[in-house]
């Protein structure tokens, strides 16, 4: 029973992940299909459609591809950030020898990559795109790896997340401190005031999800208008939401205990109600907030940033040769599987941690293969890094190109692999 608890909100989130990461790929191919089509015309009309919002002499007008990148993406980046503190507080990533591997492997998974784009564009004008093979999509790569069902070891679809919930913090550490525009200084205080003013309220016993959204939304216009862009308000904010229950399990066990004792019916239905109001009990803030964004940023924001951002023209200087491209295809291919499987294989060898039960260095080497799926995360650090124009076109084709000989090549080694050590 025990297990089962903890397992069943794991195997639902991979299973969420994966069907999102079936609509990333619907979205990709539609985006990058228009994009080449008699229609490419309105499929750039479509990104560049100023959308506002004013109220009285305020207001905030954009591009809806910049609606796009910097508020549903911070919405993404909010339950990425939600992920990692529940990782690191009750999860995989709360004890360090469990935690160990996985960090040490999306440690290697980062820095390896960038290294390799670095060696690329080494004193080009692609040097700014470093960042780009250096995080996971946590959807494609799960997605790939349920396609082997239950062949697959649970141990290892555990150590791929939490590496890609790691990978993901690098990213936004990276995008924080390396990619952010000059900084308006009164507006990063202001911002870093209401996000001090929402931790204060969730440590104090604050529990309604509407209370932290208005803070999120000041704090994301703040951050917006400071230069730091506007997605790492969603982390932020993420961090102050409580883990802690209202009621805790012991507490909630004995109210159940004196309940359903009588046989009278309307009894029994006021019994039920208490039950539904100690299961709302049972749940910490971050608990609900996480499972209610999980399948609208699933099944809508990412398919959604794919389709807006997918998108490019291959043209005739579209080439993997072009350093941007190659720099990004040879860090996601190559570096990604060669430092995920350097650095686990360091801690392993130092004592430090251990492989997962019924997990090989095979499968930890295609599992390796699978962190190099970029996607998402790829295309969005190429989009801040260029802009737009022919870098960025560049970084399209060697990320996607990558990605896709990533989940193949991944899939084949892990049913090799699982195969192998399954005998």
């Amino acid at each position: 029973m025990v297990a089962r608890r903890i397992l069943t909100p794991f195997q639902s989130f991979v299973r969420s992940e994966s069907f999102g990461g079936v609509l990333l790929i619907v979205a990709a191919v539609v985006a990058f299909i228009w994009a080449n089509s008699p229609g490419a015309g309105a499929y750039e009309a479509m990104k560049e459609t100023t959308f506002g919002v004013s109220f009285g002499d305020w207001g905030l007008e954009k591009a809806l591809i910049l609606w796009v990148n910097d508020l549903l993406m911070a919405i993404f980046f909010l339950l990425v950030g939600l992920e990692i503190k529940r990782e690191f507080v009750v999860g995989e990533l709360s004890e360090r020898r469990a935690a160990m591997l996985p960090m040490a492997a999306a440690l290697g998974g980062m820095v390896v990559p960038a290294l390799i784009y670095a060696a690329v564009n080494r004193g080009g004008p692609g040097i700014d795109g470093w960042g780009i093979p250096m995080a996971t999509d946590i959807a494609f790569a799960l997605g790939i790896m349920a396609l082997l069902g239950k062949r697959v070891p649970l141990g290892l679809k555990v150590f791929l997340t939490a590496l890609a919930i790691v990978d993901d913090l690098g990213a936004v550490l990276v995008i924080a401190l390396f990619y952010t525009e000059d900084l308006a200084t009164s507006k990063l205080v202001a911002a870093l005031a209401v996000w001090a003013l929402a931790l204060l309220y969730g440590l104090v016993g604050g529990r309604r999800i509407g209370i932290f959204a208005l803070f999120g939304v000041v704090l994301w216009y703040l951050m917006l208008k400071s230069g730091v862009h506007a997605t790492v308000a969603g982390v932020l904010l993420a961090f102050t939401i409580p883990m802690r229950r209202e009621l805790d399990p012991s507490t909630i066990r004995d109210r159940l205990a004196s309940m359903f004792r009588s046989s009278d019916f309307e009894r029994q239905e006021v019994d039920v109600e208490r039950v539904e109001d100690l299961v709302e009990k049972a749940h910490s803030p971050l608990h609900d907030l996480e499972h209610s964004l999980q399948p609208w940023v699933a099944f809508a924001i990412m398919p959604i940033f794919a389709l807006f951002n997918a998108g490019f023209t291959l043209s005739d200087d579209a080439s993997l040769a072009a350093p941007v491209a190659l720099g990004a295809f040879l860090g996601l291919l190559l570096g990604k599987p060669l430092g995920v499987a350097l650095f686990a294989w360091l801690a392993v060898k130092s004592g430090a941690a251990a492989l997962p039960r019924r997990v090989g260095w095979g499968a930890l080497w295609g599992t390796g293969l699978l962190a190099g799926i970029g996607f998402t995360m790829s295309l969005f650090i190429a989009t801040l890094g260029f802009g737009g124009g022919g870098a960025l076109d560049q970084a399209k084709l060697g990320v996607l190109s990558a990605s896709v000989v990533a989940a193949v090549g991944g899939l084949a080694v892990l049913m090799v692999t699982l195969r192998r050590e399954e005998a």
